[in-house]
């Protein structure tokens, strides 16, 4: 039953402690014992008597079964890159371990108990975010992310990279000994590109949002009309979340005196304020779909091979393909199109915001009332246009490539946490594109202000104007403008 908020809530709080449900324990122990007792007959399973991958046919003997899970560990955990911020480090080991709470996966209640208290502990296991091909899962992420368990490898705690068996040693915690099954069970799984899913697709949510009032800021700046989002066009077209936009639109421009419908000198905007709804409503399509593919990973049992029990603790052990992370992948990049669509929108009206031709000479070329000796936001447009190029370039389909590995025996991979880590960089760049937007549109609404110092903003744009101005200030002339993006952008 694990829920995004309660995964935000750990990814964001340190201090918020996590355990086991006591319904779950039972179910932990059986599959563990189950491992066990296959052990003792001399049965032949995938990953516990067998090697992996392409060694999936070499049988294990029995003494060297334990070190096959050590094994697994240090040969996979070959990541590269920069390592996972903390959040999602804290996101992966709390979905991990509620992977290997569902009792198929055969690890003992111990093995996941030292990892819930490394969570609890806020010691963080270095994990870099390259590597995955996203089947057979995430393996050198979550190879990264168990080492400490057996004290290898490194941590990050009180805000310092340390040896991990030197960090355990320090808080009284012992390694364990990996038993049959439990290496295969903590690294074969869909986590990283779930964690990263979790963070991406809420953050986008609200970027949704903000994108809504930043067109509504700036459809307000340049005397824009509202007819575009009438109630009437939008019930002839019920594609779904167009209406929902159109309303959103409908109530931040509730009562505002700086755009009236009835205004004969504008008839429609160009397509950018025109057609939110159609295109914001469908990036919000997308988000809700990525929401729910994430949101049923969440509780999904996603490594391999799994235990299963009839009515009479009977265990019959399955190979299957749980790990694959495709859901996941084609959900994400679809998520990324999203992402960098509304993009695309925004640096379209941020340039409209500065350019030459201002409606009825509203606000001065590029926001700034001496141009020339000031350049005003000229380069801002640059930053969201280069931000907005890039976005094009990280957009490509990463789900569209496959390259076998293990022997051809993994002879199609998802490339899921490609997918995953492109959708959280598009999101980051759109952070900033969107910021660009407010400070442009709050500039151009001041200088529409000075005008018509009595002219009342929309109901929503208004709270979303004071908003932007606690944080940036109008600008009568050229200033070090980068502080106040930055402070916008957090």
């Amino acid at each position: 039953s694990l829920t995004i908020e309660q995964v935000l809530q750990v990814a964001f709080h340190p201090e918020t402690q996590v355990v086991i449900a006591e319904k779950a324990i039972p179910g932990i122990k059986r599959a563990a014992q189950a491992v066990a007792d296959f052990i003792a007959q001399g049965k032949i399973a995938y990953g516990i008597t067998t090697g992996f991958g392409a060694f999936k046919d070499k049988l294990i003997p029995r003494d060297e079964v334990e070190q096959l899970q050590q094994n697994i560990l240090l040969s996979h955990a070959v990541g590269v890159g920069c390592p996972l911020e903390p959040p999602a480090t804290r996101a992966m080991m709390l979905i991990r371990a509620n992977t290997l709470s569902r009792g198929h996966s055969g690890i003992r209640l111990e093995t996941l108990e030292l990892l819930l208290e490394l969570l609890n502990r806020n010691i963080l296991p270095v994990i870099p975010e390259q590597g995955s091909l996203g089947a057979s899962g995430d393996l050198a992420p979550l190879a990264h992310m168990s080492l400490p368990l057996i004290g290898m490898g490194e941590v990050v705690f009180e805000g310092k990279v340390i040896p991990s068996a030197e960090v355990l040693k320090q808080a009284g915690l012992q390694p364990v000994r990996l038993s049959a099954k439990e290496g295969l069970a903590v690294t074969n799984g869909t986590t990283l590109m779930t964690a990263l899913g979790v963070l991406t697709v809420s953050r986008a949510e609200a970027l949704l949002h903000t994108a809504n009032l930043a067109a509504a800021l700036g459809l307000e700046a340049q005397s824009g009309t509202l007819w575009a989002y009438d109630e009437r066009v939008h019930s002839h077209r019920p594609q779904a979340f167009q209406r929902e936009t159109a309303s959103e639109m409908r109530a931040a421009l509730e009562g505002t005196q700086l755009s009236r419908p009835d205004d004969p000198t504008n008839i429609q905007d160009a397509y950018t304020l025109r057609c939110v709804p159609q295109v914001h409503g469908a990036a919000l399509n997308a988000i809700n779909y990525a929401k729910q593919v994430v949101i049923t990973e969440l509780n999904s049992v996603t490594d391999n091979p799994l235990l299963f029990f009839d009515n009479h603790d009977q265990v019959t052990i399955i190979s299957g393909g749980n790990f694959h992370g495709e859901p996941l992948a084609l959900a994400l990049d679809f998520l990324s199109l999203a992402l960098t669509d509304l993009g695309n929108m925004s640096e379209r009206r941020v340039a409209k915001l500065i350019d030459n031709c201002s409606p009825q000479g509203t606000y001065p070329p590029f926001l700034t009332e001496h141009g020339g000796t000031n350049s005003g936001f000229m380069l801002l447009q640059y930053t969201a246009a280069a931000l907005t190029s890039q976005n094009k370039t990280l957009v490509h389909p990463a789900s569209a490539d496959s390259i076998p590995s293990s022997g051809n025996v993994e002879d199609h991979v998802s490339m899921g946490a490609n997918s995953a880590i492109h959708a959280g960089k598009i999101a980051n760049n759109l952070t900033t594109i969107l910021s660009i937007e407010l400070m442009a549109a709050a500039q151009a609404i001041d200088f529409r202000l000075q005008k018509a110092p009595e002219s009342r903003l929309g109901r929503g744009t208004a709270k979303a104007y004071s908003l932007v101005r606690t944080i940036v200030p109008f600008f009568e002339k050229d200033a070090y403008y980068k502080p106040a993006l930055t402070s916008l952008t957090e």
